[in-house]
């Protein structure tokens, strides 16, 4: 029976008190934040300089305290997702957020119908210095920007381009009808998740069956799927056309601020590595000892029995201790989280599943959401999420409001550094040397599963826009045979790339939001390399790792990881990640 919060400790508990004493202060400043929900004197004065600044300043003022509210709620709702309060609270928060955002939608487009000139002098006034890299976006954006007539229309148009995600999600979700499996008289019922599980499952013929019969699902239902996903890349393909860019993936990336040479960086470097995924791969099949090895036996532990299985004090402990090359500093943080409301522990009846963290500029502190079990896995979260947690926290003392938050490139930059830091602790230090052997299978299959699966995807997502791009038919078989042909490349020739894996695109929901899943890929990347030069060159390479935890959203991300000594222009991080991934490979083909 799930433990019920009521009898939880105290220090295993955050402190929702810290944002807000009583819910009686968060209806208070709800109703003072609603009353101050109207820019309209602002409208059509953005070219005075002044007037620019105090909407600025009465924006950033509301969205303090909304961000407060909205947290607030979020927490609440979270940490017993079946109260029907916390539900209303939720509610009520989106409300307002929608206010708010109608209220403020003039701001972008009045700025960028202004002078270049006007932005410039802008950008170069001291007092409006908060707000530069926000000026210097509008201004590259301009070239882009149609006339208010047609940006209306495809504003209006917002609900229709999402479309084609939203059918996707009814498939793979609301639609979707789990197979269920018989194997040695066991029944498994393949939902996602369960899916997942069958592909570690000791028994070969469950990953068998379970692979067959799950990308049975896809397959009857190709046609529908190879519709829509179509339908989203020839949109992506009208929308750059529309807007005046070169191809879809220049307006992904020119809307993350990050050069297209870094994309064609990542697929490039992660192919002259695919000499090392088809070594890895060759040593699995001897390690299983198969005369064949399949798609559905690259999932399987090499290594058994070798959970790390302690409970939350003693992990937090090892994170601690992993996380020692940081420094003291750093370690005082990690200690006060822990000490002082900071993070939620426990799995509870009602609590949202999961783990994350969150921070709004102008709180005491972050917070961490768990559901601690004693597994490996759950030790990385917690310095995953930790990761997240000071990074939030660096960036929010040492930048004003407007550039404290980071942007989703570099979110999971700092949690990996985390997670390969502890990772190369616990192998540093390890005397078993089953446990050395399954915490280097660990790194591997980490690196696996993001440096070089989601590149693949990656990789898929470009050949499928430049197909549409240039007006090559998206077929179900076009599309199955360049999915294919890449993991074939990817895996090489130790594992039969199975016919049913052509369809795992069909699959992938990320799919729908185009260009996103590379940033998991140059995440990594950027941890890895980071992580390394940490342990290689010590305190030097821990301040500048401090500079790039200050940042927040000041720059471009690329200029920002150039604080930690990461230029994704370059091949340095790229050979640095694929270095550590074969120096894991050849310490574990020698024990």
């Amino acid at each position: 029976m799930a433990l019920e919060r009521k009898d939880v400790p105290e220090n295993r508990k955050w402190r929702l008190c810290d944002i807000f004493k009583t819910k009686e202060d968060w209806e208070k400043t709800y109703k003072e934040v609603d009353a101050k929900i109207d820019f309209q004197k602002y409208e059509g004065k953005l070219a005075n300089r002044d007037m620019f600044k105090k909407c600025f300043e009465d924006m950033n003022s509301v969205l303090l305290k909304l961000g407060f509210l909205d947290v607030y709620a979020m927490m609440n709702h979270d940490q017993d997702t079946r109260s029907s309060e916390a539900n209303a609270l939720v509610s009520r928060i989106e409300t307002l957020g929608i206010k708010f955002s109608e209220a403020t939608a003039f701001v972008t487009p009045e700025l960028t119908a202004l002078p270049e000139e006007t932005l410039k002098a802008y950008m170069a006034d001291k007092e409006l210095s908060e707000f530069d890299y926000t000026l210097r976006q509008i201004i590259n954006q301009k070239p882009h920007v149609l006339s208010r007539e047609i940006e209306e229309l495809l504003s209006r148009g917002g609900k229709v381009f999402g479309g084609y995600q939203n059918v996707f999600s009814m498939i793979d979700n609301a639609d979707f009808c789990p197979p269920e499996i018989t194997v040695d008289g066991e029944k498994y019922t393949l939902t996602h998740g369960g899916y997942g599980l069958c592909l570690q499952s000791k028994n070969r013929n469950v990953r068998r069956a379970a692979f067959e019969e799950y990308y049975k699902v896809f397959m009857r239902q190709i046609n529908t799927i190879t519709a829509t996903y179509s339908g989203n890349v020839e949109k992506d393909v009208f929308i750059a056309k529309t807007r005046k860019y070169g191809s879809a993936i220049e307006m992904a990336l020119d809307n993350e601020d990050v050069s297209r040479e870094v994309y064609e960086n990542l697929l490039a470097c992660v192919h002259n590595g695919q000499k090392l995924l088809h070594r890895y791969v060759k040593d699995r099949k001897e390690i299983l000892g198969y005369d064949e090895l399949h798609m559905y036996d690259i999932y399987t532990p090499l290594v058994e029995n070798a959970e790390i299985s302690v409970d939350y004090e003693d992990a937090f402990k090892i994170v601690k201790e992993g996380l020692k090359p940081l420094g003291e500093d750093y370690g005082k943080l990690l200690q006060r989280a822990h000490d002082e409301g900071w993070i939620d522990v426990e799995e509870t009846a009602g609590k949202r599943s999961g783990a994350y963290s969150v921070s709004v500029y102008g709180l005491l502190h972050p917070y961490v959401l768990l559901n601690y079990q004693k597994t490996t896995n759950n030790v990385f979260t917690i310095a995953h999420e930790l990761g997240h947690a000071m990074h939030s926290y660096f960036s929010e003392r040492n930048q004003p409001q407007t550039k404290a938050d980071y942007r989703i490139f570099v979110a999971e930059v700092a949690s990996t550094v985390n997670e390969v830091l502890l990772l190369k602790y616990l192998i540093k230090t390890s005397t078993d040397k089953k446990l050395k052997k399954y915490l280097l299978s660990y790194y591997m299959d980490m690196l696996k599963g993001t440096m070089f699966r989601q590149t693949q995807f990656a990789e898929f997502e470009y050949i499928a826009h430049e197909m549409a791009q240039n007006g090559e038919p998206l077929t179900k078989e076009s599309l199955c045979a360049a999915y294919l042909k890449l993991n074939r490349d990817y895996y090489g020739d130790s594992v039969i790339s199975d016919d049913e894996i052509s369809y795992e695109w069909a699959r992938i929901p990320h799919f729908y939001r185009s260009f996103y899943v590379y940033k998991y890929a140059t995440g990594i990347i950027s941890a890895v390399s980071i992580a390394e030069r940490i342990y290689n060159e010590g305190d030097k390479a821990v301040a500048d790792y401090f500079k790039f935890l200050s940042s927040g959203g000041s720059d471009s991300p690329t200029e920002l990881l150039k604080l930690a000594g990461v230029d994704l222009k370059k091949k340095d991080a790229f050979e640095s990640a694929m270095k550590s991934f074969e120096d894991a490979l050849c310490e574990f083909e020698t024990l």
